[in-house]
């Protein structure tokens, strides 16, 4: 088993639970404005964070307020290159004024998804990334796409895995129009995540197994459970010996 990890979820959504969390997990993944969030919603998250020690990181997405994000859009290189550059430049700006650094980079919803089964797009988003950037550290979906652009373009990654779903066989995430996609039981979770870093590999609902380099486990600030699974995550690890802390 990995005896370190990290725990991360996704804050300055607005999705109230943003305080309780940064007191659980080692690595915020902040908004940057355009699938949620504003600049003083960016500062007012980035301040909690560095108050709670957390790594801050960029957590761009596709601009889609309305569905969160969560909706896929085609967009070519150039435009996903800008809007990625946009993102990114404003996170940084932000942070910096705070007197702050950017320590990665994650990709959010449907856009993260699309890279998971794109390298070539999972490479344009993380190079424009880079490009305003250069000591951002991946963070990418373990065993998918993005970990095989990361790897191509020889940039520091870290491999996540997520506790609250469910994964399809070749490690994308299952679909949230799918049944069982979004796990809701906080212990169930909090076994299920121990047995994958007993074993390295994701488990698929299905029960396969997919071996993964595991560094980083998420939480979605924005389910109802996501403290009470956040708690549960963290106490099971820690009794198993795991040291929780930032990459």
């Amino acid at each position: 088993m990995a005896r370190r990890v990290d725990l991360n979820a996704d804050l300055g959504e607005g999705c109230g639970q943003d305080a309780p969390l940064a007191q659980i997990i080692t690595s915020a993944n902040v908004a940057c404005g355009l699938h949620a969030g504003s600049p003083a919603e960016m500062a007012r998250t980035m301040r909690l964070a560095q108050a709670a020690g957390l790594a801050i990181g960029a957590h761009p997405g596709f601009d889609d307020r309305a569905n969160f994000g969560r909706t896929r859009m085609a967009l070519g290189a150039d435009d996903l290159r800008d809007l990625i550059r946009y993102q990114i430049g404003a996170a940084k700006a932000v942070a910096e004024g705070l007197g702050l650094g950017l320590a990665h980079l994650k990709l959010h919803g449907a856009l993260a998804n699309m890279a998971a089964e794109d390298a070539d797009l999972a490479k344009t988003c993380f190079e424009a990334a880079l490009a305003v950037d250069p000591n951002l550290r991946l963070m990418v979906i373990a065993a998918t796409q993005q970990e095989t652009a990361a790897r191509a373009l020889g940039a520091p990654w870290i491999g996540e895995i997520f506790a609250d779903r469910a994964y399809e066989d070749d490690g994308r995430l299952v679909d949230r129009a799918k049944p069982g996609a979004v796990l809701h039981d906080a212990e169930a979770a909090a076994r299920r995540i121990l047995q994958m870093l007993d074993e390295g590999a994701i488990i698929a609902a299905s029960g396969a197994r997919l071996p993964a380099r595991i560094d980083t486990i998420c939480l979605h600030g924005d389910t109802p459970e996501a403290v009470e699974m956040a708690r549960a995550i963290r106490t099971r690890l820690e009794a198993a010996g795991v040291t929780l802390a930032r990459p």
